[in-house]
């Protein structure tokens, strides 16, 4: 007796309608990447674990690789699968420096994985969307600025998902903010206030004083800093409230209002750009502007989008390589999405027609008009079977292919025709000319609200 196949948790397999929907996000997204000139690449899936572990205490996360016969494993031990695509992209770009021209724009569209507990919106097994510039030595801050406006307007184009709000900081304003504040451990009192979504602001309080060493008027400035939001450059004045001075705090503040600026053009009803000076990313290799999105109604996610600046992460000791990057959490964003049946494709196939068969004997007929079709990028199917043409209509509804081809043979006054099943309207047309409307040439996609969803 054949054994139950059971799904394994946190690694998402897609149905053909959802997939639909993930492809035209990925085409969306390498299409606006290319427009502004990122080159694409792609990454081993595996790395020494030394590498993998240089961002921060994250052994528990790493798949490591290890080969049935342990005893022969030789040079595989000491690998894992990467869990993003910035360590990885890090190694590249020192492996292959002397090949490259800096600065260097890159996006990179893979899969990671990550041995975390799966829940909603976090998977062992996803895809991520990324695009960094890297510097040699250095790199200018507008490089922060544009790669924020790329993410912003690839994210823009695809209208089917939720409204969504870019939260922008800069780690040296925080950063800057302790030290003029006098705190003993700023890296602590980071990570403390970064567990502002997770924890009420008392509890964060009661950690800075505890964990940090802070006095309470302290850990009060840090969170006053904290609250601190705002869609304009109105920021600037109530930091400089609190009466903080610090060299590194007015740089940060400048970059933050320098990037705020220039994203306020991209503002729609789709898109918010919020300078949200809670947010410190958790990663300690960011120096600079950090970045996190969050979806409208889909909060609870977490950030769905997320980087910044990273001035020393990749270094041969010779040269450093400066960076900023943003990752858009591909599977993270959409997955929910299908699961709450939020978001699906209009039809599982790309074939816009279904070409009939008259019998068999006449197959070879049907597939020239395929051919023909296919040659004005039409995508098309000939039907199974020459079954009774009523089938092979219904066979085109449970596809969701919105056409049926009829050629001379099938028809009374021996002309091709294509019938819309959808209107019942059926008119001549030739196969080497015949187009349909743009809207059917590919699988839509539609988003579903609640209120439809209930209707």
């Amino acid at each position: 007796m054949a054994s139950k196949i059971s799904p394994l948790s946190g690694f998402p397999e897609l149905l053909p309608e959802q997939r639909a929907v993930e492809q035209r996000v990925l085409d969306t997204l390498r299409s606006t990447f290319e427009l502004h000139g990122f080159a694409g690449i792609e990454t081993r899936a595996v790395e020494p674990m030394d590498q993998l572990l240089r961002k921060g205490d994250t052994s528990k996360e790493v798949y490591v690789l290890r080969r049935l016969q342990d005893a022969d494993s030789g040079n595989d031990s000491g690998l894992g699968l990467h869990f993003d695509l910035t360590v990885p992209f890090a190694r590249y770009v020192l492996e292959h420096a002397g090949k490259l021209e800096f600065p260097f724009r890159r996006y990179q569209i893979q899969k990671v994985w990550r041995g975390e507990r799966p829940q909603e919106g976090r998977y062992r097994e996803f895809a991520q969307a990324d695009i960094d510039v890297v510097g040699r030595d250095v790199l200018p801050f507008h490089h922060d600025v544009e790669v924020a406006k790329v993410m912003v307007e690839a994210l823009a184009q695809l209208d089917f998902l939720p409204a969504f709000t870019l939260q922008v900081n800069n780690r040296k304003l925080i950063q800057g903010f302790y030290t003029g504040l006098g705190v003993p451990d700023v890296d602590e009192v980071m990570r403390l206030v970064d567990k502002l979504d997770k924890l009420p602001a008392d509890k964060v309080a009661a950690l800075l004083v505890d964990e940090a060493g802070l006095s309470v008027e302290q850990a009060a400035q840090c969170l006053a800093l904290a609250e601190i939001r705002a869609s304009d450059d109105s920021f600037v004045a109530r930091v400089e409230a609190l009466g903080v001075v610090d060299p590194l705090l007015s740089e940060g503040l400048a970059e933050l209002s320098a990037l705020v600026q220039a994203c306020r053009p991209l503002i729609t009803d789709q898109v918010s750009v919020v300078a949200d000076l809670s947010i410190a990313r958790g990663l300690d290799y960011y120096t600079g502007t950090v970045f996190e999105t969050r979806l409208a109604g889909s909060e609870s996610l977490g950030s769905i989008c997320s980087g910044g600046r990273y001035d020393a992460l990749a270094s041969d000791g010779r040269t450093t390589y400066p960076g900023v990057g943003i990752s858009f959490g591909v599977s993270r964003a959409l997955v929910p999405l299908f699961t709450k049946g939020a978001l699906v494709a209009d039809r599982p196939v790309p074939s816009a027609v279904l070409v009939a068969v008259s019998d068999e004997e006449s197959r070879a007929d049907s597939d020239a008009v395929a051919t023909a079709l296919r040659a004005n990028g039409i995508p098309c199917e000939v039907a199974p079977t020459a079954a009774k043409f009523g089938k092979q209509i219904r066979v085109a509804e449970r596809r969701g292919i919105p056409y049926v081809w009829f050629g001379p043979g099938s028809t009374i006054d021996a002309t091709h025709q294509v019938k819309d099943i959808r209107s019942g309207e059926q008119v001549a047309a030739d196969p080497a000319t015949w187009t349909p409307p743009s809207e059917d040439l590919r699988p839509q996609v539609t988003s579903v609200s609640n209120e439809e969803k209930n209707q």
